[in-house]
């Protein structure tokens, strides 16, 4: 090494740091508050997005694609987004599809023009959506494949996944096995990313001989997405890092699905195929840790979930049915009714463990309303002994023996309150009990669908 070359290396500090770190710290810029479920999805997500969206910048999504479904009401009108960030909705905010989120193109244009006939909520959003160009894109015959792996598992197993059939699972395995197709190839060499198109219509169409593509009738549609799309699609990395270091600007990313619907963390094989949990804020974006500010989890008062899979603290009963009838438990996105149950907290403790929820959102708690008693589950026990933990095996989690705690319910309406003062004393007892139990304030309750029916704790 010649002197030249050492006179070019960082100082040695006497503690032996270099001294290129004090000279030049990493800056950290903004930070990004996050929004998840904390449940199994349709935990009223898009509520509290909403209300965040308000004084927002940017609002991101980084994961899933349009299986998830978020419901925003505004003025009396009810808009239903599944591929966009809902905080769309407000006109001075930059939506940005993160390089995790998987897009069907037909899909986003329809829930664009869908939503823009209800209202002027989406009012020029074209020009307001940003899209990586790493993400990856669905495709019709995705779908299709989607629709016949879930065929094929009722015919074998006797059972599905109840997926919803949108294609997601494929193009996740796509994008695994390296062959998937991305924003940056449509609308880069359309004559390359047409043959590749080919490639792999012809490898689904070996896999699944029942499968009908018409190669050139798609590869006609996407040209024409192609150049609706073009102006939409940057390099999403270089745009978050900008968004970050940049004007200091307020940016929120909303999480689609839910904890227990994480492709690692949920309880598999009953899960999405994305990680909808706070690391997957990092990978979907493509910004570091030290990125990501306040992680909110959103919760329902009860719990939900939609298809099949282990359910501790389902009541498939009398309980269940109220729950169902007057919480509307339908999904968004497939209109599939809800499965419910009580509150469980041995399920929020192990999303709380993964994610870091520094404060909750509680939803819903106007359809307890009526119960004269109200059970939470505290603890899981296993072949009569209490486990610390939650489950990884579908098998034992429906084995597990739920330990309730009773709690006296307020049988009086809640749908008017705008406080926590407002609240029965009973319901702010259980909203407490909550809180105690996990180590988590809750800052939002909800108490009704609007954007007024969300009381801020603080």
């Amino acid at each position: 090494m010649s002197s030249d070359d050492i006179s070019t290396l960082p100082a040695i500090m006497s503690n032996g740091e270099s001294s290129a770190s004090a000279v030049h710290p990493v800056a950290v810029g903004s930070k990004v508050t996050v929004v998840l479920g904390a449940q199994w999805g349709d935990e009223g997500k898009g509520k509290v997005v909403d209300l965040l969206a308000q004084d927002a910048d940017i609002v991101c999504r980084c994961q899933g694609g349009n299986n998830a479904g978020h419901t925003v009401v505004v003025d009396s009108i009810e808009y239903d987004f599944h591929l966009l960030p809902s905080g769309i909705i407000n006109p001075k905010v930059t939506a940005f599809i993160g390089n995790g989120v998987v897009i069907h193109l037909p899909g986003l244009f329809e829930e664009a023009e869908k939503n823009l006939k209800k209202g002027q909520g989406l009012a020029g959003w074209e020009k307001r959506l940003t899209i990586s160009d790493r993400a990856h894109i669905v495709f019709d015959f995705h779908q299709a494949a989607d629709g016949i792996q879930e065929q094929q598992r009722q015919e074998q197993a006797g059972k599905n996944l109840g997926t919803t059939k949108k294609g997601i699972g494929p193009v996740y395995s796509s994008k695994a096995a390296r062959s998937g197709l991305r924003m940056c190839d449509l609308v880069s060499d359309f004559n390359e990313f047409s043959k590749r198109f080919e490639v792999l219509a012809k490898q689904y169409k070996s896999m699944y001989p029942s499968l009908e593509i018409n190669i050139e009738g798609e590869l006609g549609k996407l040209k024409e997405y192609a150049d609706k799309v073009k102006p939409m699609v940057k390099d999403g990395v270089y745009f978050i890092h900008e968004a970050l270091h940049g004007t200091p600007k307020k940016i929120l990313v909303e999480g689609a699905n839910a904890a227990l619907l994480d492709i690692d963390f949920g309880t598999y094989p009953f899960v999405t195929s994305s990680n909808c949990t706070a690391g997957g804020v990092c990978t979907g974006l493509g910004i570091p840790p030290q990125s990501i500010g306040d992680v909110y989890g959103v919760v329902k008062a009860y719990t939900t979930r939609v298809g099949i899979g282990a359910f501790p603290t389902e009541q498939d009963n009398e309980i269940g049915d109220i729950l169902q009838t007057r919480g509307h438990e339908f999904g968004v996105t497939t209109g599939r009714r809800r499965r419910c149950g009580w509150l469980d907290l041995v399920l929020l403790r192990y999303a709380h463990m993964i994610n870091g929820f520094t404060a909750l959102a509680l939803t819903k708690l106007d359809i307890l309303d009526v119960f004269s008693d109200i059970k939470v589950g505290v603890s899981y026990k296993l072949d009569g002994v209490k486990i610390p933990h939650f489950p990884a095996n579908q098998e034992v989690l429906n084995r597990v023996e739920v330990e309730y705690e009773t709690l006296p319910g307020w049988k009086s309406d809640t749908s008017n309150a705008r406080t926590l003062d407002d609240l029965p004393e009973n319901a702010k007892k259980y909203v407490h009990f909550i809180e105690e139990a996990l180590g988590v304030n809750i800052k939002w309750i909800g108490v009704g669908k609007s954007r007024e029916s969300m009381i801020q704790c603080f």
